[in-house]
């Protein structure tokens, strides 16, 4: 019995070829490829085409490439496949997400908008989101009294600009995808960090100045100048002290892991300790009544320092309501009864001399 060899092409003619269902994805060569559409041969099963948003723009197809797509519609009308680069690409690009977020890669992203909670990133095809709580401290927009629209205007200056980040969430089911540009950069922040000490003299630029304080970039570390560390006097405004964007210099009072405390003003000569030199225990001095309490009086003795007068220092006699006895605005030479520098608390008394030797 003769038996007859089939070449291969012929094999494959008389071979069944699979249905293409919607969902499917085929690989085919392009035959041609213009702004709005692609055609693909998929061999035995005809001709595909890709049209309009389903085309993939980041990829760069010619004629001739071999590439891979979704089925929309197995069939049209025409008797075309309508197929989509658009799906292949993005689940690519969730498994080069998830890839990136295994190994903790550090990679560039531009945003391309903004909005009043962050930035809006395209990472491969996938958008993302970063929240303006993961910006750099070279970033992060500080604004007083949380001014929304301005906050708005900071990231706008953002968009556009190249920024390095870390995936901090994703979650493809819910095609959800959170970076972080705080988590890429702290291995070098903690670097930075640990190479410095609480007591160090450092030298930043102010990122922000907020009614309780000013915000500090030093060398990439976000630092806190609280309002209380600013001047030795009172300070209403910190605004008044520092703008954005002039350097400061400030002593590190502690150190919390990425994160520095820092004093402006414990550069800067003490004037209550200075003041408070010229004095001792027993010596007489004048002063004036500046608040009085239901416990005695504040006496302003000198521009830096405020003394207090207990209420059982007030009089020999008891005394159920200091303000009997001194009036606000009042002068009065009161006696020194303690000076405790490292607390700086400077007490007096207008009890009589000699009632205390007693």
């Amino acid at each position: 019995m003769a038996t007859t060899e089939m070449t291969m092409e012929q094999l494959l003619a008389e071979a069944p070829v699979a249905a293409m269902g919607t969902g499917d994805v085929v690989e085919g060569t392009v035959i041609a490829a213009e702004k709005h559409e692609v055609w693909l041969d998929l061999g035995p099963r005809g001709t595909g085409l890709v049209v309009g948003r389903e085309i993939e723009h980041s990829q760069d197809i010619k004629p001739g490439d071999v590439i891979s797509a979704s089925v929309l519609d197995p069939e049209d009308d025409r008797g075309y496949a309508i197929l989509s680069l658009k799906k292949v690409a993005k689940e690519k690009g969730w498994e080069s997400l998830e890839e990136r977020f295994g190994k903790g890669e550090v990679f560039g992203v531009s945003a391309f908008d903004a909005n009043k909670g962050g930035l809006l990133i395209e990472v491969d095809g996938i958008r993302g989101f970063l929240p303006v709580s993961q910006l750099s401290a070279e970033n992060y927009p500080r604004v007083s009294g949380a001014d929304k629209d301005e906050i708005l205007h900071r990231l706008n200056g953002l968009v556009g600009k190249n920024l390095e980040v870390r995936v901090l969430d994703l979650n493809r089911r819910d095609n959800k995808l959170i970076l972080s540009e705080k988590a890429a950069k702290r291995e070098d922040t903690e670097s930075k960090v640990s190479k410095m000490k609480v007591g160090d003299t450092v030298e930043g630029v102010a990122t922000g100045v907020v009614d309780f304080g000013i915000f500090v970039n030093v060398n990439g570390v976000e630092g806190l100048v609280h309002i209380s560390e600013i001047a030795w006097d009172r300070v209403d405004n910190p605004s008044s002290y520092v703008k954005v964007g002039d350097k400061v210099q400030a002593k590190i009072i502690s150190i919390d892991r990425d994160k520095l405390s820092l004093s402006m003003k414990q550069l800067l000569a003490d004037p209550w300790i200075k003041d408070a030199a010229k004095y001792q225990v027993g010596d007489e001095v004048e002063g004036k009544i500046t608040r009085i309490t239901p416990f005695g009086a504040f006496v302003q003795v000198t521009s830096a320092i405020e003394a207090l007068v207990h209420i059982s220092e007030l009089s020999d006699n008891h005394v159920e309501d200091p303000s009997t006895l001194v009036k606000m605005g009042e002068s009065k030479m009161f006696r020194i009864i303690t000076i405790d520098s490292e607390s700086h608390k400077l007490s007096l008394s207008l009890k009589s001399r000699k009632k205390d030797e007693k």
